[in-house]
């Protein structure tokens, strides 16, 4: 067992506001690369298929070239014209094949590594979304969350696609047509070719450096708009509540406005860049076919020449053309993977410690010894809070709102770490155990139960995956909700809707307990579980939790006080501080603040 002071401290949450430090392009593809060398065997295959498929290519118009030299044959030789193109025709055809051939097998090859790695990074993602803190979860903004994943996991598939399959394709395209072009004619062609690669480079850099700011705020627009359809839409009935549609429909065309002045700017600044790259492109095309035109003329070139340069100009034309439209792609899928991998570089608040072991529950002790918790330094919640709950008993917490009940279950469940003292369950510090464990060990009943849009069977087989049919419908019963589900038309089968909305707020209540039933663990937690139920199936429900708890560990936190009268202890907490503790008659002898609080209570009811 640690002892409580080998227990490191908690890591530092990044300060509100705090900036983040901009990562530059290569060290987005130094994150990126270990994740595809485990595909390095492919990668290496599919570039030997690419090497192959663009010597085909080159290798066309040096065919053209011969295929209309060979045409100009002198008359009366009917062997040459009917041989000797025909064989080229063919060789022109089998050259068009292996290109395509090669390039399908290089794709066919690569494929594995591109989704395996686009697999790879978004399930590490998910799985570290789900591993930071609850804070982290209460602050951000779900729509622009997944719009970042989103644009994420397909800006992986982009780089990798234009990196092996654009780029470097084009590279070893242009070397050899310049290679060629310097050697077959004078060097004025390969001249003319470097010049306009080297004003066409330049040129598409410098501009796409500067207009990679309004695609960034197109982006940031984008995401903005979104989130503010997708939160407006998980709160329909408040909207519809307080008539707010058209309110919501400003709120939202606002933001679309935003987006459609930061797509304009996008789309001009976009023009700009491919007027001028056609501009160079033309120049190059002029400038090599008219010297070209001048060799034939003066009989330096044959007519096969021209069109060979003609050809290679054509091919070149192409991948430079989108060339410039892959530089824009590669800058903003790399901006796009870097806001992912922004999202993987979030510190984890709550982090298991080195070495921590899986928590053992032998008897269910849980102790909160002088425990103090702050969400926001400035704003402190618990002081100094102390109590034990003993194995098998029930231990209630009371108090009026904001006294920082909930906080206890969200610290027992560590989703924070503590700012001061300790929690124990049977002696283990909570942060010298694997949390893993500790959450297998502690069953909730939240107030606010949130279903999966899925059926109620998976909403309560979620307490147990793996769980049978027969132990879902007895976990039911057990909540009091058999019945109403098989009612339904559909039975177990029904859909809950999203968020659970399909159901009334009783139902899912009930559904969450009956999850949390199924689960059967030793220590369990009843956040005001029956708040949204009415008297009868509340003391019904109650009675059925009182077997439940039986021989088991219970946190009890609850703002009726008739809910807790049978507790083994009562713990009124009041501004974070415990200011009364006994059980019920006790607490009444001391006519003190639970007293008052009861009498209220009985009062309310009485009257209503």
């Amino acid at each position: 067992m640690r002892s409580l002071a080998t227990v490191p401290p908690a890591p530092a949450p990044p300060a509100p506001g705090a900036p983040v430090v901009a990562r530059s392009d290569w060290a987005t593809l130094a994150k990126l690369l270990p994740y595809l060398w485990r595909y390095r065997w492919r990668v290496g295959l599919a570039l030997g298929f690419l090497v192959m498929a663009k010597v085909a290519n080159v290798g066309v118009p040096l065919l053209l070239k011969n295929l209309v030299d060979s045409l100009s044959i002198k008359p009366g030789d009917p062997k040459g014209l009917l041989v000797v193109p025909l064989g080229l025709v063919v060789a022109y055809g089998a050259l068009r094949l292996s290109t395509s051939l090669f390039t399908e097998l290089r794709e066919l090859t690569f494929a594995k590594a591109t989704e395996g790695t686009a697999r790879s990074i978004s399930l590490q993602v998910f799985r570290h979304l789900h591993a930071l803190s609850l804070r982290f979860h209460l602050e951000r903004q779900t729509g622009g969350m997944t719009r970042d994943i989103e644009r994420g996991t397909r800006a992986v598939h982009s780089l990798i696609s234009y990196s092996l399959y654009s780029i470097v394709p084009t590279l070893i395209e242009v070397t050899l047509v310049l290679t060629l072009l310097a050697v077959k004619f004078d060097a004025w062609f390969a001249w003319i070719t470097l010049a306009a690669l080297a004003f066409y480079i330049t040129f598409t850099i410098s501009v796409t450096e500067w207009r990679t700011q309004f695609r960034k705020q197109m982006n940031e627009m984008d995401g903005a708009a979104h989130s503010r359809a997708i939160d407006s839409l998980l709160n329909y009935e408040t909207v519809k509540y307080f008539n707010n549609e058209d309110f919501e429909a400003r709120r939202y065309d606002e933001n679309l406005e935003k987006l459609r002045r930061a797509s304009l700017k996008s789309q001009t600044t976009l023009s700009l860049l491919n007027t001028g790259q056609q501009l160079i492109i033309a120049i190059a095309l002029v400038s090599m076919l008219y010297r070209a035109t001048l060799g034939v003329a003066e009989g330096r070139l044959t007519l096969g020449d021209l069109v060979m340069v003609n050809a290679f100009m054509i091919q070149l034309y192409i991948p430079l053309n989108f060339l410039g439209v892959i530089y824009r792609e590669i800058k903003q899928n790399l901006t796009d993977l870097d806001k992912m991998f922004t999202l993987l570089d979030r510190n984890r608040e709550v982090d298991d410690a080195p070495g921590a072991q899986p928590l053992r529950v032998t008897a269910g002790h849980v102790r909160f010894d002088h425990v103090s918790f702050a969400y926001d330094p400035a704003r402190p919640i618990l002081h100094d809070v102390s109590f034990d709950i003993p194995p098998g008993k029930t231990v209630a917490v009371v108090g009026p709102s904001g006294a920082g009940k909930s906080t206890l279950a969200r610290l027992l469940y560590r989703f924070y770490d503590i700012d001061g003292g300790a929690i124990t369950i049977d002696g283990q510090e909570l942060r010298s155990v694997t949390q893993s464990s500790l959450r297998a060990a502690i069953g909730i009943v939240p107030q606010d139960t949130v279903l999966f849009n899925d059926t109620v069977e998976y909403n309560i087989a979620y307490g147990r995956v793996g769980a049978t049919r027969a132990e879902v419908e007895a976990a039911a019963a057990a909540a009091h909700i058999h019945g109403f589900i098989s009612a339904t038309p559909k039975g177990y089968d029904t859909m809950v809707g999203e968020r659970g909305l399909k159901l009334s707020g009783g139902e899912k209540q009930r559904v969450a307990i009956a999850r949390t039933l199924l689960k059967n663990p030793p220590v369990l937690i009843f956040d005001e579980a029956t708040s949204a139920l009415d008297s009868a199936n509340e003391r019904a429900i109650q009675a059925e939790l009182k077997s439940v708890s039986q021989g088991k560990t219970a946190l009890v936190i609850a703002h009726r006080l008739s809910t807790v009268v049978d507790a083994h202890e009562i713990v009124v907490l009041e501004a974070g501080r415990v200011v009364e503790r006994g059980p019920h008659t006790e607490l009444l002898a001391k006519n003190g603040r639970y007293a008052q609080m009861w009498r209220l209570q009985q009062a309310g009811q009485e009257g209503s």
